[in-house]
């Protein structure tokens, strides 16, 4: 049967749903991510802390899906992405999920005993389990800014030449903390709205010190990148629509390319300018108390920092500074023709499914967690 979409159409579109699900992922489990990291300093008696737990409890496993997604978008449309990336930051990988292991593990103990120590220690590990992998995927993502380095060798089997402590330089850290306080005011937000009295306030004055936080270190992040990090570009022809193969391009390296696309796309500065707007906007619908607003405006946020690192590597997905010309691009990293468009099949019929039994799920569980809800809740943590 022919493919009615074009190879380089169905690269593209997976491009495009690799982002979405990315950002999916971080709006979606990001604000558990974030509620769990303020867990310890916004919960300052035992009721508290089981409030806040509970505001996450019932739904934290549903947004793990997009993490899932995700993560098996990468393996199955962008193998060599996969493999490159999940051999170099294996380390990195094994302490985000040993940090997310803890959080199940954290829910379920931490209520068996009514011991104080007992119940410090599981708060401070949903702690980890909620700042480790928001700081983690920030420093992954500046590491891929500034290039990963790897070499493909003559059988296309790709080499990491770099080591665990590598991956944290001044920049990857800077970007950590940026990933780091965007996905806590998230959470905060999120806070704000589930819950009432001193937990909500507090949770309020947490984003004061986040959006100043966020707008900052995104700003000084995006002035270093375009002036002191090298960018890639293709210098040989390229044949979109060919069969995978890294090493048949010629790439090279340069001050000031990741603003490359900014010049010859002047739409994509959208994306840094929703990040900073959106940001600043959600701290304004908060000053207001309009808290639900300023949750979708956060969202927003979300989606305009991690397009902005998207859309200044594109068609770069993992550049190389080891050897540039084995950098993975969307053109010649993909799965086959074939295996694209069958599992463009599957999410245009799954990806719906998804979102309407989150939306209803969310729907059920909506209202403000307080102590009675504790009381009549038997399941509740």
């Amino acid at each position: 049967m022919p493919i009615p979409l074009d190879y380089d159409t169905l690269k593209l579109i997976w491009w495009l749903l690799l982002g979405i699900l990315l950002i999916g992922f971080a709006i979606m489990d990001g604000f558990d991510l974030g509620v769990a990291t303020l867990l310890p300093i916004v919960g300052q008696k035992d009721e508290e802390r089981r409030i806040i737990i509970n505001t996450v409890g019932p739904v934290w496993e549903g947004n793990q899906v997009w993490l899932i997604l995700g993560a098996g978008a990468i393996f199955a449309a962008w193998p060599m992405i996969y493999a490159v990336a999940f051999s170099g930051f294996y380390i990195a990988m094994f302490l985000v999920l040993a940090a997310l292991i803890i959080r199940p593990v954290g829910f379920k103990f931490r209520s068996k005993m009514d011991n104080p120590t007992w119940r410090t220690v599981w708060d401070w590990g949903l702690f980890v389990g909620g700042f480790v992998p928001s700081l983690v995927f920030g420093v992954a993502v500046g590491n891929v800014l500034q290039g990963v380095p790897f070499y493909i060798d003559e059988h296309m089997m790709p080499h990491y030449t770099g080591s665990f402590w590598e991956l944290f330089t001044p920049f990857t850290l800077m970007c950590g903390v940026v990933s780091a306080s965007m996905l806590t005011q998230h959470g905060a937000l999120y806070l704000a709205i589930k819950t009432e009295k001193e937990i909500s306030t507090r949770a309020l004055n947490i984003v004061n010190w986040t959006t100043l936080m966020t707008l900052a270190l995104f700003s000084i992040a995006g002035l270093y990148a375009s002036s002191l990090l090298e960018g890639y570009q293709i210098t040989s022809d390229l044949i979109a629509n060919a069969p995978a193969n890294p090493m048949a391009k010629s790439v090279s390296t340069n001050l000031g390319l990741l603003m490359k696309n900014y010049d010859t796309y002047p739409w994509m500065v959208s994306a840094p300018a929703i990040g900073l707007v959106a940001t600043f906007l959600a701290w304004h619908l908060k000053m207001k108390g309009a808290l639900k607003s300023a949750f979708v405006m956060n969202s927003f946020a979300i989606l305009g920092i991690i397009s902005t690192a998207g859309l200044s590597l594109f068609p770069f997905i993992l550049p190389s500074s080891y050897d540039p010309k084995s950098s993975l691009t969307v053109w010649d990293a993909s799965s086959s023709h074939t295996t694209l468009f069958i599992m463009l099949c599957a999410t245009v019929i799954f990806l719906p499914i998804i979102l309407g039994y989150t939306t209803w799920a969310y729907r059920v569980m909506s209202g403000k967690v307080t102590t009675k809800t504790l009381n009549d809740e038997i399941n509740s943590y």
